[in-house]
């Protein structure tokens, strides 16, 4: 009998349904807000609300374009955590609420665990997949994490930020230039075009794998602002040098870190995952790095980067198998670690 199960992620600002039938991706919709553009950021109230009107024609599309009815269903999956509190609640009670109406089980997916596991994503029997132990850097708008990733659900962290993320250090750099949220696509296609080294930037000196990005910041804000003083057209004038130069010393932030942890390992596969890794930039330059150490890179598709319910839809199927279910009881949690 085949393991269906439907994934359900809500952990911000973007609904998406997932349905994963004995290991192989049926579907995947998800449905952006646009509505925390004009805010330059997420509004939490704005985006329950948004879920609330979202989060049943993208189930219902998701089993449509998997060609399953609902009493198909093995289990439902659901991001419980970390997140937006009043979205994470959204997708919460409607997992339980149709695992009760089902009768089948429910299936708590940490949102972290969830971005490690898309790599074992499959659209055809034979895709390919990291070897354990391997390591995944895991890199988005809130979390900045290397993972030393053991089994399905045995991960190890190795290092972490201690203030910003590297997604976070985008976003707010190129709010300050004046790019439109979210600003990490957007300072991606302008450093394309830019010289890397134009500008200097601070760069952290954080012992061990820990990262840090709030220096940056101060230092990307002090350059814009003095030369500012000097020249009111200098943002237009240098808005791809200054793209190219924050994305150069983001990644060699990062790089420097990563290159420490494999060599500390001695693992042979390297993972990149969460929404920043969808950045050209850091795209080529793991690769390139990993090349240098003779390890195996795995660079995730773009549609499995940012949050989505195919990562959650994963790993509730592997946890369905080894029969972890959890409690109707369980409340959804804000913070935590992995």
């Amino acid at each position: 009998m085949s393991v269906a199960i439907l994934g359900i992620e809500s952990s911000c600002d973007d609904t998406s349904a997932a349905v994963i039938v004995d290991g192989i991706l049926r579907s995947n919709v998800i449905a952006s807000q646009k509505v925390h553009e004009a805010y330059g950021g997420v509004v939490p109230e704005l985006a329950s609300r948004a879920h609330q009107q979202n989060i049943v024609p993208v189930v219902s599309e998701a089993l449509r374009q998997a060609g399953i009815e609902k009493d198909q269903l093995s289990a439902i999956a659901y991001t419980r955590g970390p997140g937006l509190l009043g979205s994470l609640l959204v997708g919460t009670s409607f997992a339980k609420g149709m695992s009760i109406g089902l009768d089948i089980p429910l299936i708590d997916v940490n949102h972290l665990h969830a971005h490690v596991l898309s790599h074992f994503i499959k659209t055809d029997i034979n895709d390919k997949s990291p070897e354990f132990p391997f390591i995944c850097l895991l890199i988005s708008g809130g979390n900045s994490q290397i993972i030393l990733v053991k089994s399905m659900s045995e991960m190890e962290i190795l290092g972490k930020t201690i203030d910003d993320a590297a997604g976070e250090a985008f976003d707010k750099c190129a709010k300050v230039i004046g790019l439109p949220y979210p600003g990490g696509p957007h300072v991606d296609r302008h450093a394309a075009e830019g010289n890397p080294k134009a500008f200097q930037f601070s760069k952290p000196h954080i012992p061990g794998l820990d990262y840090s990005f709030s220096g940056l910041k101060t230092s990307f804000l002090y350059t814009v602002r003095d030369n500012l003083k000097q020249n009111p057209a200098f943002i237009e004038e240098n808005i791809s040098d200054l793209c190219a130069s924050l994305q150069y010393t983001i990644i060699d932030i990062l790089l420097n870190k990563l290159k420490k942890a494999i060599k500390q390992t001695g693992v042979k596969d390297v993972a990149i995952g969460g929404g920043v890794s969808a950045n050209s930039g850091v795209r080529n330059a793991v690769e390139e790095l990993c090349r240098d150490l003779k390890v195996r890179p795995w660079i995730p598709p773009r549609a499995f980067t940012t949050d989505n319910a195919a990562m959650v839809a994963i790993a509730g199927y592997h946890k369905y198998l080894n029969k972890d279910f959890s409690d109707l009881g369980l409340p959804p949690f804000a913070r935590v670690s992995i």
